[in-house]
């Protein structure tokens, strides 16, 4: 996964600081994700989300609204209209920049204000919501003791979780006269609904309504005990994982792998994510190579010499699985166990090298089945005659120019 650093003009005037999180690969699709109320884009839930669905091949936008974060502007003076204006104002630049948002992803008042940009973004075929109010109003409850002094001043500061933030009266205005049935009757996308029912800042009751209110296809999933900001990661990697297998039912199917310029079929580069890390491009398989930490990566993938290894250790087990059908043996499964290590070639007395140290494989084959001991021996003998085996004992040449 790669991930950027965005700044996203407004008609505002004001900047929305984001970040995209994207495949190493040509995404299949782009999402928007809406923070919850007070929150911000690197809360755990968007955090996750994000990185979840960039592991399923979905590149995906999360920002802070205007005020919040490292976003420009005064959040005192936004409305609920203005988060909405935000997203379709983000959305608006993916589709010049990037791509249009095919995904809508709304964590609790996010989710009331993806249900209203929905409408606002025709290429948006699925909206999913986490522990989103069926009525925006409802989160006034979170400082119900405080909405007095609101009303009496016109302005006055909140506590919310462990902030505090300026709210004015015409944003609590704005969420009282706000409509919630028609938008949602009328949304015309696939919608996935996640709520937690002991949610304790937005009542699963909400979720109820709002999945009543909605017209097929929905779908609902319990977040089991759960918080409403998803802060224990497991709940917000297992939110994650639901939203991307849910939206790839909606979503183009993945692209084709990019085309290999003559005889190569692998190619390999920097993801600069980490000192070493590689992705491993071999037709339309993706995969890291890494190196361990003790030798200065971060060990996400096979290093080099495993990735020989296991070239070895492929190559051994479908020869023999070959064999083993054309001669009708009883062979059940093949197992191979192998090591590499450097050794001193005066050490090595069947190597040809005298000097130096030598490559040594150590290569054990486990053979399942009521195979007798030609049988075995055999299978044995044809081990060496793997093409790669065979490949790694004769002369091999390196031809290296630059692309």
């Amino acid at each position: 996964m790669q991930t950027r650093t965005l700044r996203i003009p407004t008609d505002r005037g004001a900047a929305l600081a984001a970040r995209l999180d994207a495949p190493e690969t040509p995404p299949r699709a782009y999402a928007l994700f809406a923070h919850c109320f007070a929150c911000g884009k690197d809360a755990p839930a968007a955090t996750a989300v994000a990185r979840a669905l960039a592991s399923h091949g979905i590149a995906t936008v999360r920002f802070d609204f205007m005020g919040l974060g490292e976003s420009e502007g005064d959040f005192a003076h936004t409305r609920f209209a203005a988060n909405v204006e935000d997203l379709v104002a983000v959305a608006a630049w993916m589709r010049a920049e990037l791509a249009a948002p095919a995904l809508l992803v709304g964590h609790s008042l996010g989710g009331a204000a993806v249900l209203a940009a929905a409408h606002r973004l025709p290429e948006v075929v699925g909206v999913a919501t986490i522990a989103a109010p069926f009525e925006p109003a409802y989160l006034t409850h979170l400082f119900a003791d405080q909405v007095p002094a609101v009303e009496a001043r016109g302005v006055a500061e909140v506590r919310i979780g462990d902030r505090n933030i300026l709210i004015e009266k015409g944003f609590l205005d704005e969420l009282a006269a706000d409509d919630p049935t028609r938008r949602v009757r009328t949304l015309g996308r696939a919608l996935l609904i996640l709520h937690s029912p002991i949610d304790q800042a937005i009542s699963v009751d909400q979720a109820r309504r709002l999945f009543e209110a909605a017209k097929h296809p929905k779908s609902f999933l319990s977040l089991d005990d759960a918080d409403h900001l998803l802060s224990r990661p497991a709940d917000a990697e297992y939110a994650a994982g639901v939203i991307a297998a849910w939206a790839a039912r909606y979503l183009p199917p993945p692209p084709p792998a990019p085309a290999v310029a003559g005889e190569a079929h692998v190619v390999v580069w920097e993801t600069r994510r980490s000192r070493y890390q590689q992705v491993v491009a071999s037709g339309p398989h993706r995969f890291f190579a890494d190196e361990p930490a003790h030798a200065g990566g971060e060990d996400t993938g096979p290093n080099p010499y495993d990735l020989l290894l296991a070239a070895l250790g492929a190559c051994t087990s479908m020869t023999l699985r070959m064999y083993a059908e054309r001669k009708q043996l009883p062979l059940e499964q093949v197992t191979v166990r192998l090591t590499h290590r450097k050794q001193s070639a005066a050490e090595c007395p069947d190597c040809e090298t005298r000097a130096g140290t030598v490559d040594v494989i150590d290569r054990t084959i486990e053979l399942r089945g009521a195979l007798d001991a030609d049988q075995r021996a055999s299978l044995l003998r044809i081990a060496d005659r793997c093409p790669v085996h065979r490949t790694l004992h004769s002369e091999i040449k390196v031809r290296t120019t630059e692309a």
